[in-house]
């Protein structure tokens, strides 16, 4: 599959098969945020991957009852330590950088044939105790992991005459 057939087969997952997801699959989907690029170079995001079924009911808990969290057989936690660097445009470089990592990760999903689902909704508080995460690390998202019971339809988007300007910005 080609980056842009991943691109557009992406979904949302919200209901996974019960079988695991293989070692090798996961290492790849890993590999893919690890090798994500970020500001100065400074890789400071960084992955804890849950399969404890009691942890991953505890996630669900902490994201809002999304059971879907805890039905999935893996759950990865993408952190990053929290840094003040700023890029020279004036943003945080963290979370820009874990959220690069974290999409190169969905994608070499696709390509695995597994799905996730990017999740924002979550006390962080909770999840920081739950995975004895230190107070100098930020919890940027859940990724929930597994085989998808079925493939979502697409959802609408903007059309690129929406979105996209040539030049300069336009009312």
């Amino acid at each position: 599959m080609d980056v842009y057939k991943a691109i557009i087969s992406r979904r949302s997952i919200r209901a996974y098969e019960s079988r695991d997801v293989e070692e090798d699959k996961l290492e790849r989907i890993l590999e893919s945020g690890r090798l994500s690029p970020s500001a100065g170079n400074r890789q400071e995001r960084r992955f804890i991957v849950i399969r404890d079924a009691g942890t991953r009911k505890a996630l669900s808990d902490a994201a809002k009852g999304q059971v879907f969290v805890a039905q999935a057989p893996v759950v990865i936690a993408a952190c990053s330590v929290e840094s003040e660097y700023v890029m020279s445009c004036g943003q945080l470089a963290y979370p820009i950088d874990t959220a690069i990592a974290v999409d190169h990760m969905t994608l070499q999903a696709v390509e695995e044939g597994l799905g996730t689902c990017w999740i924002g909704a979550f006390d962080e508080k909770r999840v920081k105790e739950i995975l004895n995460i230190p107070d100098s690390v930020r919890v940027v998202a859940l990724l929930p992991l597994g085989y998808p019971v079925a493939i979502p339809k697409p959802t609408a988007r903007k059309s690129p005459g929406e979105i996209v300007m040539r030049e300069k910005w336009r009312i």
